[in-house]
């Protein structure tokens, strides 16, 4: 049997380490608001390579082009995530300004995200869920076989992913039956520094 009973603590919850969440980070109000605010915020359908995914989604900030492997500046952050970034930041234990990047995403029913990590150019993992609940799973290769584990998301909850749950382990979200909606917000690797500097100077120049 794979390794997951190790991984509850003693209340049945996931005790991984660097995997953090907790629930109602938003309102239901809020929940609405931010609903609207990403499907009226020009959502593209994810590409990876030649492959085209069924979620739709918009970064702030900072882009990463999974056809061409270009890590640059984009739009900034807009002022409707501001709030909600401040608490994700204090739920992590960060500074609202290490929170550099956002991703919003839309799932419609069908849609999915498939195993990965994050790209090593990101460090802090900070997620909201909104709309329909979701499992969050999460697997490493361990002695040959998988150790696999599963976090609830439900609506209006966060999550933190860092340290051995961010940087060892694999995690995807299976398609669902009902539409999601969440935003994700990153902090910058301390090795991205410099290109995070280089790709920032030629945005501000394309960009006077």
């Amino acid at each position: 049997m794979e390794a997951v009973n190790a991984m509850l603590d003693l209340f049945g919850a996931v005790a991984l380490p660097g995997l953090s969440s907790a629930e109602a980070i938003v309102t239901p109000d809020e929940e609405a608001e931010l609903i609207a605010r990403i499907d009226k915020a020009n959502l593209s359908p994810f590409k990876f390579q030649q492959w085209t995914g069924k979620r739709l989604t918009r970064s702030f900030g900072w882009s990463y082009d999974f056809e061409t492997g270009c890590f640059a500046v984009t739009d900034p952050i807009p002022g409707w995530l501001e709030p909600v970034k401040d608490r994700a930041a204090r739920f992590a234990g960060l500074e609202s300004a290490d929170l550099v990047q956002a991703l919003i995403i839309r799932y419609d029913p069908g849609a999915g995200i498939g195993w990965h990590k994050d790209r090593p150019v990101f460090e802090h993992v900070v997620g909201i869920s909104l709309g329909a609940p979701a499992t969050l799973r999460l697997r490493r290769r361990a002695n040959g076989k998988f150790e696999r584990t599963s976090a609830l998301l439900m609506p209006r909850s966060i999550y933190h992913l860092s340290g051995e749950a961010r940087h060892e382990w694999e995690h995807c979200i299976a398609a669902m039956n009902e539409t999601r909606w969440s935003v994700t917000f990153r902090s910058l690797a301390a090795g991205a520094g410099g290109i995070a500097r280089q790709s920032r100077a030629l945005y501000l120049r394309e960009n006077r």
